[in-house]
């Protein structure tokens, strides 16, 4: 499954320290998946896939290219600063990402347990005077 890979626009953004990248799958409607995607702009551009996100892959009614748009930082924590925190997620394999999220509900509920108990435990104390 080797697909044309056409840069449209590669742009430098120093206000926020990325590059912009607007590139176009040829024939690659319904077959490439975000991925995938991210493989192969890495590969053709040689920095690291962690630092490539996807912004979006649109398919236009009746064609067979899909247009990409890709945001390539020079390290992670400035995407994390500056993206929602979906976009970084959806690149995440699914097990993973559901492990993360578990992981920070059960933090969260921990969290307000313990705030619950000690709100608890001072009024309790109150009452007693």
């Amino acid at each position: 499954m080797a697909q044309e890979i056409v840069t449209v626009e590669d742009r430098k953004n120093s206000l926020l320290n990325r590059r912009e990248i607007k590139a176009i799958f040829r024939g690659a409607a319904g077959k490439v998946k975000r991925v995938e995607a991210i493989e192969k702009i890495a590969g053709q551009l040689n920095v690291d896939k962690k630092n490539v996100i996807p912004i979006t892959l649109k398919c236009e009614t009746g064609m067979t290219d899909v247009h990409a748009t890709f945001y390539v930082y020079e390290n992670v924590d400035d995407a994390k600063s500056q993206l929602p925190r979906y976009r970084l997620l959806r690149t995440l394999p699914q097990e993973e990402r559901k492990k993360l999220l578990d992981d920070e509900k059960a933090a969260k509920l921990k969290a307000k347990q313990a705030a619950s108990t000690e709100k608890g435990s001072s009024s309790a104390r109150g009452a007693k005077k």
